[in-house]
């Protein structure tokens, strides 16, 4: 399936519990990313921080249960383990109540964190955990501290919580910019740029920000993708949704492992939006999957 999987990862940002009603379960886009990377046996390492609770106890186990070095995720006194509140409408799409503050708000660098990033040959962040000064500087210390590795920002819209200037920082320092087409629009528009064509927006903010990879999600319509000069396209397999939680995450993790490992765009981008939909039809934002089931859904959408 990759080519090669000697390729060191490591995912910044946040850990929390997603609480749909009830229910808890462990997410956050940053883990998220690092959790389907791991499953694909990649090394992976896992940057942030929790509470001195019982929260952050069993994230902790959990991240290590699933492989994940988590020697770079400190324990913080003065705050709980990150919560958000989920609420999913009738077509199985979320909308999140971000608990302010939160231990990963707080995330600072030492040797350990330093050595890990500095043996990194990819490294996975996004914008949420620009939030608070704290977090933010730390990001843009690591992501300066290893110019060979290759940074992917996952951009994470999610109000109140960004703004134009510290995007488009985040975007400056990226090789790969993942983007929803909601969001590369509203970003794009901030800019002075006006055009509702994706392809034009994608050409626009590579050209802005000095990025020459660029992927944009549409839903269950697939994806867009810059790769090497060239965009490429993908339609996506349809599924029934469970919930859409943690599918962009998968999506993105498949599709850089495989890029990274295989360098074919085409075939990565067969591969991502396949793992992206298995996730959209099962519950929670890490469920399992098998190679099979990637095989087949892609065998059913060609036969139908």
């Amino acid at each position: 399936m990759f080519l090669n999987k000697k390729i060191n990862a490591v995912s910044y940002g946040e850990v929390l519990f997603d609480v749909f009603g009830e229910e808890k379960k462990i997410g956050g886009a940053p883990l998220n990313l690092a959790l389907r990377t791991a499953s694909f046996g990649f090394p992976v390492a896992m940057i942030s921080a929790v509470g001195d609770d019982e929260d952050g106890k069993i994230i902790c186990d959990y991240i290590k249960e699933n492989q994940l070095n988590n020697n770079a995720i400190i324990t913080t006194p003065d705050y709980g383990t990150g919560v958000v509140q989920v609420r999913l409408n009738e077509r199985g799409s979320a909308t999140y109540e971000i608990k302010f503050p939160s231990a990963w708000d707080y995330i600072e660098t030492n040797e350990t964190t330093e050595d890990i990033v500095k043996n990194a040959d990819v490294f996975f962040y996004g914008s949420l955990v620009c939030r608070n000064d704290i977090s933010k500087n730390t990001l843009f210390s690591l992501l300066d501290s290893n110019p060979k590795m290759f940074k992917v920002f996952d951009v994470n819209l999610r109000k109140p919580h960004y703004n134009i200037e510290v995007l488009q920082q985040l975007m400056n320092k990226a090789d790969f910019i993942k983007f929803n087409d909601e969001e590369i629009l509203e970003i794009a528009s901030v800019l002075g740029f006006q055009s509702d064509n994706l392809e034009e927006n994608i050409q626009f903010i590579s050209e802005k920000t000095n990025t020459k990879s660029i992927c944009v999600t549409l839903g269950k319509h697939g994806s867009l993708l810059l790769w090497n000069g060239k965009i490429y396209q993908h339609g996506g397999y349809p599924v029934k949704v469970a919930d859409t939680v943690g599918a962009g995450d998968s999506f993105l993790a498949s599709l850089i492992a495989k890029l990274l490992s295989n360098k074919n765009p085409e075939d990565a981008m067969s591969f991502a939006s396949a793992v992206g939909a298995i996730v959209a039809s099962k519950a929670g934002a890490n469920p399992d999957i098998s190679e099979s089931e990637i095989a087949q859904l892609h065998k059913k959408t060609l036969s139908d």
